[in-house]
């Protein structure tokens, strides 16, 4: 077992690049099978999430070509962005011109892996190792949500309090391709991506992902 999670991340990836993002250099997995492997084994010894900080996620990619592509739409604001997973769409929101930009991530492994993706692009970012939902001390203009909305349980914790801060004021993006559990109302398209994808994870090459305006 490695010493540390930033150890972990190192030894289970490479440096390389999402598809739909080239500018961003990530650590990821170069494959999916012998990554999921590893941490199978470690949960056993300390029960380690699965490795979704490996993988660049559609609607992290979707939400992260939308910022490079509409630097306007962040430049000078605070951004949150909520279950960060490679911290892809945060260090969109740096890159963009964002005044400040915070990852938040439950899992110390993806805390880690953020760090050191931020580090590769040279860009400032706040990590923080927490569960947000529910809090009402994180003042942001912006949050950005991706690839949530795959488990029940975590959407029925995650919507309510996202339409909590749309009420606040809060510009809510959702960069989604189709989960189960996205919302069925109080949504507002802005954007669609075409998001190359891989057979390990997905069930398809090419998953259209589209990025939504939660509302109150």
């Amino acid at each position: 077992m490695t010493s540390s999670p930033a150890d972990f991340v190192l030894n289970q990836t490479a440096v390389g690049t999402a598809p739909l993002v080239p500018e961003i250099a990530l650590r990821l997995a170069t494959g999916a099978l012998p990554l999921w492997r590893a941490t199978e084994d470690l949960l056993d010894k300390v029960g380690l999430p699965p490795p979704y900080w490996a993988f660049a996620w559609p609607g992290g990619q979707a939400l992260a070509r939308h910022l490079l592509d509409h630097d306007k739409l962040v430049r000078s604001k605070r951004v949150l962005d909520i279950g960060a997973g490679s911290g892809i769409a945060a260090i969109a929101a740096a890159k963009s011109g964002a005044a400040r930009v915070t990852a938040i991530e439950v899992d110390a492994f993806a805390a880690a892996a953020i760090e050191i993706n931020c580090a590769l692009n040279d860009v400032p970012l706040e990590v923080v190792s927490a569960d947000p939902i529910g809090r009402s001390d994180l003042a942001a203009d912006i949050v950005l949500i991706g690839d949530l909305c795959y488990e029940q349980p975590i959407a029925e914790r995650l919507v309510p309090w996202l339409r909590q801060l749309a009420a606040g004021g809060a510009l809510v993006l959702l960069g989604d391709p189709g989960r189960t559990y996205l919302p069925k109302h109080g949504l507002i398209e802005i954007a669609r991506h075409r998001v190359p994808t891989s057979l390990e994870l997905e069930d398809r090459q090419m998953r259209e992902t589209m990025i939504w305006r939660l509302v109150a």
